[in-house]
């Protein structure tokens, strides 16, 4: 398991190595319309605490995301495994779907990715998180972890 993982890495820094880096605006989603600066009213769906079961082309990975709202500012901050806390640098809406890109450095090199949360119609939250402009994309699920008792 813990090769695999590796391996999955490994070929990912190879292939983020070959793109160019853009900035996070710039970055496709694969979310279609254009982008707004969300308010903490539109935000509401979304805040919270995210685990985001994704699979890529090479294998599973687990993200966590923390959503919150703090007078009228969204924020937002994702990690991994294999990644420390990562701020979220932008955060908009398209259509129905929270778009949110960062930036992180892997192996020394800068790379952007955009994290995209759509609401189902009758199902789970979709995920998917576009890195270095689609040079690698994963896509899942995200699910909202409950509240521990006294929070």
């Amino acid at each position: 398991m813990m090769r695999a993982s590796l391996r999955a890495i490994a070929v990912v820094v190879f292939v983020l190595a070959l793109v160019p880096v853009v900035r996070g605006d710039d970055v496709a989603s694969g979310v279609q319309g254009t982008p707004k600066t969300v308010s903490v009213a539109e935000a509401a769906p979304f805040l919270g605490e995210w685990t985001l079961a994704m699979q890529g082309p090479n294998g599973p990975g687990t993200f966590n995301l923390s959503i919150t709202a703090e007078k009228d500012k969204v924020s937002a901050e994702i990690a991994s495994d294999m990644l420390p806390k990562q701020p979220i640098s932008s955060i908009s809406l398209v259509d129905k779907s929270l778009v949110l890109g960062y930036s992180f450095t892997w192996e020394g090199n800068p790379v952007d990715a955009v994290v995209s949360l759509t609401p189902g119609k009758d199902g789970p939250m979709a995920a998917q998180i576009d890195f270095a402009g689609g040079a690698y994309v994963m896509t899942g699920t995200a699910t909202k972890k409950e509240k521990e008792k006294g929070e």
